[in-house]
């Protein structure tokens, strides 16, 4: 018959691993209050907290890492803002600049446009509107009759002819440009003298940037491409001499009298902003 055993009581691990910590505070404690160097205490403090330090140590240097680095991106991100608010500053800036020297250089434009023809008195004016497509065919300008705009008196623009009032209000007038549909013009040519009839198409503006001319007489002088085209001095409406634009192609007519063919106006019809009108109307017999 065999006899049982009693079970032995075992201590959980935790607890003594609890216990011995204890032990070694304590240990280190009196060691530290009585001053002990050397011996058995101090031999295990350096077995247990030497390392317990160095790991405390390393996890501080950690954070402090941390912290330095955190505040390293959030001057890197400020300095970034910084940098970004001054490029938008300067941007800006450099637009304004643009702006400001676009319109230096149409304000030199019409400037030059006025004493290409000095014995007409004009008055500037800002394109406000147009009708609608691309080329500014038909537009309205800010300065109307109290300004002394008429209808019938000639606007310039660009290097020469832009078009004639057809209607005026107290503070606007339209405009009809010489490329417009319904634009009919007495021109000649400036080294011949000799008479042709421009015509405003905005089809072939559309193609080839051009307008048409027809029913140039074909005489002892050679007219080629190149050639200038302005108004005559038998216009109606328009005033003389004011530059309409330049033949581009230049074709005999079957009739072996006349030419016709295509010019390119002397205005840029798809950038218009400013105009000169000229306060002053064609005189029939003059």
């Amino acid at each position: 018959m065999r006899v049982k055993r009693k079970p032995k009581h075992t201590m959980p691990t935790k607890y003594i691993l609890l216990i011995l910590t204890c032990l070694c505070v304590v240990l280190l404690f009196v060691s530290f209050t009585l001053n002990i160097s050397g011996g058995p205490l101090n031999t295990a403090a350096g077995y247990v907290f030497v390392p317990m330090q160095k790991g405390i140590n390393a996890i501080g240097t950690w954070f402090s890492d941390k912290a330095d680095n955190l505040k390293s991106l959030q001057a890197v991100m400020k300095e970034n803002e910084e940098l970004k608010a001054q490029v938008d500053a300067l941007t800006t800036d450099l637009n304004t600049i643009k702006l400001e020297q676009y319109e230096l250089d149409n304000l030199r434009e019409l400037l030059e446009l006025d004493k290409r023809y000095p014995s007409y008195e004009k008055v500037g004016a800002r394109v406000i509107s147009k009708d609608g497509g691309n080329w500014f065919s038909t537009f309205l300008i800010d300065k109307g009759s109290k300004d002394g705009i008429e209808k019938d008196m000639n606007v310039l623009a660009g290097s020469g002819l832009a078009g004639i009032i057809i209607d005026v209000g107290p503070n606007f007038a339209k405009v009809r440009a010489v490329i417009d549909d319904s634009s009919n013009i007495s021109g000649a040519t400036l080294s011949t003298t000799d008479y042709c009839i421009v015509n405003g198409n905005l089809q072939t503006m559309n193609e080839n940037r051009v307008i048409e001319f027809s029913g140039l007489k074909i005489g002892e002088d050679t007219v080629e491409a190149g050639e200038q085209i302005v108004t005559s001095n038998i216009s109606d409406r328009y005033l003389p001499g004011i530059l309409i634009g330049y033949i581009q192609q230049i074709d005999r007519d079957p009739n072996n009298l006349t030419s016709s063919g295509t010019l390119t106006p002397a205005v840029d019809f798809e950038h218009l902003e400013e105009v000169l009108v000229i306060l002053e109307k064609k005189q029939v017999g003059k």
